[in-house]
Protein backbone atom coordinates (compact mmCIF):
# COMPACT_ATOMS: atom_id res chain seq x y z
CA UNK A 1 0.00 0.00 0.00
CA UNK A 2 1.60 3.52 -0.71
CA UNK A 3 2.37 6.19 1.04
CA UNK A 4 -0.08 9.05 0.88
CA UNK A 5 2.04 12.12 -0.44
CA UNK A 6 3.22 14.85 1.74
CA UNK A 7 1.20 18.21 2.24
CA UNK A 8 2.66 21.33 2.21
CA UNK A 9 1.46 25.04 1.95
CA UNK A 10 3.75 27.75 0.63
CA UNK A 11 3.17 31.34 2.94
CA UNK A 12 3.15 34.47 0.93
CA UNK A 13 3.94 37.96 1.65
CA UNK A 14 4.81 41.35 -0.33
CA UNK A 15 7.52 43.81 -0.15
CA UNK A 16 7.36 47.12 -1.77
CA UNK A 17 4.44 48.82 -3.76
CA UNK A 18 1.94 46.02 -6.40
CA UNK A 19 1.16 49.06 -8.47
CA UNK A 20 2.62 50.63 -11.18
CA UNK A 21 3.55 54.07 -9.89
CA UNK A 22 6.04 55.61 -11.86
CA UNK A 23 8.28 56.49 -9.47
CA UNK A 24 12.20 55.47 -8.90
CA UNK A 25 12.63 54.96 -5.38
CA UNK A 26 13.76 51.45 -4.06
CA UNK A 27 10.91 51.03 -1.98
CA UNK A 28 8.40 52.04 -5.13
CA UNK A 29 10.19 50.78 -7.99
CA UNK A 30 10.92 47.06 -7.06
CA UNK A 31 8.21 44.11 -5.32
CA UNK A 32 9.35 41.50 -3.68
CA UNK A 33 7.31 38.36 -3.15
CA UNK A 34 8.75 35.66 -0.71
CA UNK A 35 7.27 32.40 -0.15
CA UNK A 36 7.64 30.13 2.61
CA UNK A 37 7.21 25.99 1.88
CA UNK A 38 6.24 24.65 5.14
CA UNK A 39 5.44 20.65 5.27
CA UNK A 40 2.24 20.96 6.81
CA UNK A 41 2.61 17.93 9.99
CA UNK A 42 5.90 20.38 10.99
CA UNK A 43 3.48 23.40 10.67
CA UNK A 44 1.46 22.02 12.94
CA UNK A 45 3.61 20.30 15.62
CA UNK A 46 6.82 23.08 15.34
CA UNK A 47 6.00 26.13 13.54
CA UNK A 48 3.37 27.47 14.85
CA UNK A 49 3.11 26.67 18.28
CA UNK A 50 6.78 27.12 18.82
CA UNK A 51 6.52 30.96 17.12
CA UNK A 52 3.44 31.25 19.59
CA UNK A 53 5.54 30.22 22.46
CA UNK A 54 8.13 32.56 21.51
CA UNK A 55 5.53 36.05 20.86
CA UNK A 56 4.01 34.96 24.40
CA UNK A 57 7.72 34.93 26.17
CA UNK A 58 8.38 38.75 24.95
CA UNK A 59 4.76 39.90 23.46
CA UNK A 60 2.75 38.54 26.95
CA UNK A 61 -1.25 38.47 25.44
CA UNK A 62 -4.88 36.81 25.92
CA UNK A 63 -4.74 33.82 22.89
CA UNK A 64 -8.16 36.40 22.21
CA UNK A 65 -6.55 38.78 21.34
CA UNK A 66 -3.08 37.60 19.14
CA UNK A 67 -0.38 39.87 18.90
CA UNK A 68 0.69 39.95 15.07
CA UNK A 69 4.37 39.97 13.94
CA UNK A 70 4.89 43.19 11.89
CA UNK A 71 8.07 43.79 10.45
CA UNK A 72 7.46 47.98 10.65
CA UNK A 73 5.71 47.63 13.67
CA UNK A 74 8.63 45.59 15.43
CA UNK A 75 11.36 48.01 13.67
CA UNK A 76 9.66 50.95 15.53
CA UNK A 77 8.64 49.41 18.31
CA UNK A 78 5.03 50.25 18.50
CA UNK A 79 2.22 48.64 19.63
CA UNK A 80 3.05 45.55 21.59
CA UNK A 81 6.43 45.93 20.75
CA UNK A 82 7.22 48.88 22.86
CA UNK A 83 9.31 46.45 25.19
CA UNK A 84 12.16 46.45 22.03
CA UNK A 85 12.71 49.64 23.53
CA UNK A 86 14.79 48.02 25.93
CA UNK A 87 17.74 47.04 24.61
CA UNK A 88 18.71 43.82 26.68
CA UNK A 89 15.74 42.83 25.43
CA UNK A 90 15.69 43.81 21.96
CA UNK A 91 19.07 41.94 21.85
CA UNK A 92 17.59 38.68 23.59
CA UNK A 93 14.27 38.60 21.40
CA UNK A 94 16.66 38.77 17.98
CA UNK A 95 18.93 36.39 19.09
CA UNK A 96 15.97 33.79 19.88
CA UNK A 97 13.95 35.01 16.72
CA UNK A 98 17.25 34.18 14.40
CA UNK A 99 17.81 30.74 16.34
CA UNK A 100 13.73 30.05 15.25
CA UNK A 101 14.78 31.19 11.66
CA UNK A 102 17.87 28.59 11.83
CA UNK A 103 16.11 25.59 13.29
CA UNK A 104 13.30 25.20 11.78
CA UNK A 105 12.11 23.58 8.63
CA UNK A 106 11.14 25.38 5.20
CA UNK A 107 12.16 26.24 2.22
CA UNK A 108 12.30 29.93 0.72
CA UNK A 109 11.65 31.53 -2.86
CA UNK A 110 11.57 34.87 -3.31
CA UNK A 111 10.78 36.49 -6.64
CA UNK A 112 11.36 40.17 -6.98
CA UNK A 113 10.24 42.33 -10.29
CA UNK A 114 11.91 45.95 -11.55
CA UNK A 115 8.36 47.70 -12.32
CA UNK A 116 9.79 50.49 -14.52
CA UNK A 117 11.69 48.01 -16.65
CA UNK A 118 8.52 45.48 -17.12
CA UNK A 119 6.21 48.07 -17.98
CA UNK A 120 8.62 49.92 -20.28
CA UNK A 121 9.35 46.49 -22.08
CA UNK A 122 5.54 45.00 -22.14
CA UNK A 123 4.02 48.95 -22.41
CA UNK A 124 -0.29 48.65 -21.80
CA UNK A 125 0.47 44.67 -22.10
CA UNK A 126 1.89 44.62 -19.12
CA UNK A 127 1.16 41.99 -16.45
CA UNK A 128 0.13 43.07 -12.85
CA UNK A 129 2.98 42.97 -11.40
CA UNK A 130 2.17 40.98 -8.14
CA UNK A 131 0.36 38.41 -10.23
CA UNK A 132 3.84 38.35 -12.20
CA UNK A 133 5.89 37.39 -9.36
CA UNK A 134 3.36 35.06 -7.86
CA UNK A 135 3.30 32.80 -11.03
CA UNK A 136 6.84 32.75 -11.19
CA UNK A 137 6.60 31.57 -7.76
CA UNK A 138 4.30 29.19 -8.60
CA UNK A 139 6.33 27.56 -11.61
CA UNK A 140 9.17 27.03 -8.58
CA UNK A 141 6.96 25.85 -6.19
CA UNK A 142 5.54 23.35 -7.84
CA UNK A 143 8.63 22.15 -9.72
CA UNK A 144 9.52 21.69 -6.07
CA UNK A 145 6.38 19.51 -5.00
CA UNK A 146 6.42 17.23 -8.48
CA UNK A 147 10.09 15.93 -7.70
CA UNK A 148 9.12 15.24 -4.07
CA UNK A 149 5.97 13.65 -5.08
CA UNK A 150 4.24 16.05 -2.89
CA UNK A 151 0.78 17.98 -2.98
CA UNK A 152 0.44 21.73 -1.79
CA UNK A 153 -1.62 24.97 -1.24
CA UNK A 154 -1.05 28.40 -1.54
CA UNK A 155 -2.14 30.75 1.01
CA UNK A 156 -1.11 34.72 0.90
CA UNK A 157 -2.13 37.64 3.06
CA UNK A 158 -5.42 38.90 1.55
CA UNK A 159 -4.83 43.19 0.10
CA UNK A 160 -8.47 43.65 -0.22
CA UNK A 161 -11.83 42.89 -2.34
CA UNK A 162 -10.82 43.80 -5.62
CA UNK A 163 -7.29 42.74 -5.32
CA UNK A 164 -8.05 39.55 -4.09
CA UNK A 165 -10.80 39.12 -7.07
CA UNK A 166 -8.27 39.67 -9.42
CA UNK A 167 -5.49 37.25 -7.56
CA UNK A 168 -7.57 34.36 -7.41
CA UNK A 169 -8.65 34.64 -10.71
CA UNK A 170 -4.69 34.78 -11.72
CA UNK A 171 -4.15 31.81 -9.86
CA UNK A 172 -7.40 29.86 -11.41
CA UNK A 173 -6.20 30.84 -14.51
CA UNK A 174 -2.61 29.20 -13.91
CA UNK A 175 -4.46 25.89 -13.16
CA UNK A 176 -6.58 25.21 -16.01
CA UNK A 177 -4.81 27.05 -17.95
CA UNK A 178 -0.66 26.83 -17.26
CA UNK A 179 1.57 29.59 -17.72
CA UNK A 180 3.89 29.92 -21.24
CA UNK A 181 6.35 27.69 -19.41
CA UNK A 182 4.38 24.89 -18.02
CA UNK A 183 1.40 22.88 -19.14
CA UNK A 184 -2.02 22.97 -16.90
CA UNK A 185 -1.32 19.13 -15.71
CA UNK A 186 1.84 20.47 -14.59
CA UNK A 187 0.18 22.49 -12.13
CA UNK A 188 -2.53 20.44 -11.51
CA UNK A 189 -0.39 17.46 -10.09
CA UNK A 190 1.20 19.53 -7.36
CA UNK A 191 -1.64 21.40 -6.20
CA UNK A 192 -4.10 20.83 -4.28
CA UNK A 193 -6.29 23.26 -4.41
CA UNK A 194 -8.02 25.29 -7.28
CA UNK A 195 -8.68 28.13 -5.58
CA UNK A 196 -6.25 30.45 -3.36
CA UNK A 197 -6.49 30.79 -0.22
CA UNK A 198 -6.24 34.78 1.12
CA UNK A 199 -6.51 35.57 4.83
CA UNK A 200 -5.63 38.92 6.16
CA UNK A 201 -2.81 39.86 8.45
CA UNK A 202 -4.89 39.81 11.99
CA UNK A 203 -5.84 36.35 11.08
CA UNK A 204 -3.09 35.73 12.97
CA UNK A 205 -1.16 32.98 10.48
CA UNK A 206 2.44 32.43 11.38
CA UNK A 207 3.22 31.36 8.49
CA UNK A 208 2.99 34.76 7.08
CA UNK A 209 3.98 36.84 9.67
CA UNK A 210 7.66 35.12 9.15
CA UNK A 211 7.07 35.81 5.68
CA UNK A 212 6.45 39.60 6.03
CA UNK A 213 9.45 39.37 8.56
CA UNK A 214 11.73 38.23 5.71
CA UNK A 215 10.44 39.56 2.62
CA UNK A 216 12.24 42.78 2.89
CA UNK A 217 15.39 41.27 3.69
CA UNK A 218 15.07 38.91 1.07
CA UNK A 219 14.42 41.48 -1.78
CA UNK A 220 17.09 43.66 -0.49
CA UNK A 221 19.81 40.88 -1.02
CA UNK A 222 18.59 40.09 -4.26
CA UNK A 223 19.07 43.64 -5.17
CA UNK A 224 22.22 44.09 -3.64
CA UNK A 225 23.40 40.82 -5.91
CA UNK A 226 22.07 42.34 -8.89
CA UNK A 227 24.22 45.87 -8.31
CA UNK A 228 20.43 48.02 -8.18
CA UNK A 229 21.39 49.01 -4.29
CA UNK A 230 24.57 49.67 -2.61
CA UNK A 231 24.21 49.41 1.01
CA UNK A 232 21.67 46.96 3.72
CA UNK A 233 19.01 48.72 5.19
CA UNK A 234 20.27 47.70 8.52
CA UNK A 235 22.51 45.23 10.01
CA UNK A 236 19.66 43.17 11.36
CA UNK A 237 18.86 42.39 7.55
CA UNK A 238 21.93 41.11 6.25
CA UNK A 239 22.10 39.14 9.33
CA UNK A 240 18.72 37.64 8.85
CA UNK A 241 19.74 36.77 5.24
CA UNK A 242 22.79 34.99 6.73
CA UNK A 243 20.53 33.12 8.67
CA UNK A 244 18.16 31.55 5.95
CA UNK A 245 20.98 31.50 3.63
CA UNK A 246 20.67 27.17 3.54
CA UNK A 247 16.93 27.46 2.99
CA UNK A 248 16.36 28.65 -0.25
CA UNK A 249 15.24 26.67 -2.77
CA UNK A 250 17.68 25.50 -5.50
CA UNK A 251 18.76 23.33 -8.12
CA UNK A 252 18.64 19.60 -6.32
CA UNK A 253 21.82 18.16 -8.30
CA UNK A 254 24.06 21.47 -8.47
CA UNK A 255 23.14 23.38 -5.54
CA UNK A 256 22.29 26.53 -7.62
CA UNK A 257 19.85 29.35 -5.79
CA UNK A 258 19.54 31.85 -9.14
CA UNK A 259 16.52 30.45 -10.79
CA UNK A 260 15.15 28.14 -8.16
CA UNK A 261 15.18 30.33 -5.11
CA UNK A 262 15.87 33.58 -6.01
CA UNK A 263 15.06 35.13 -9.34
CA UNK A 264 14.97 38.70 -10.70
CA UNK A 265 12.74 39.81 -13.47
CA UNK A 266 13.73 43.06 -15.03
Amino acid sequence: MSKAPKHYRIYIDESGDHTYSGEDKQGKRYLGLTGLIIEVEHYCTKFQPELEILKQNYFPHSPDEPVILHRKDLINKRGSFWRLRDPQKEKSFNEDFLNFLKNKEYTIITVVIDKNNHVERYQKAAPHPYHFCMIAILERYCSFLNFYNAVGDVLAESRGGKEDLQLKEAYRSVYSSGTQFRDPEFFQMALSSKEIKLKPKLANIAGTQIADLLAHSCKTEILIDNNLVEKWGNVFSRTICKIVKSKYNQHVFNGKIYGYGKVFLS
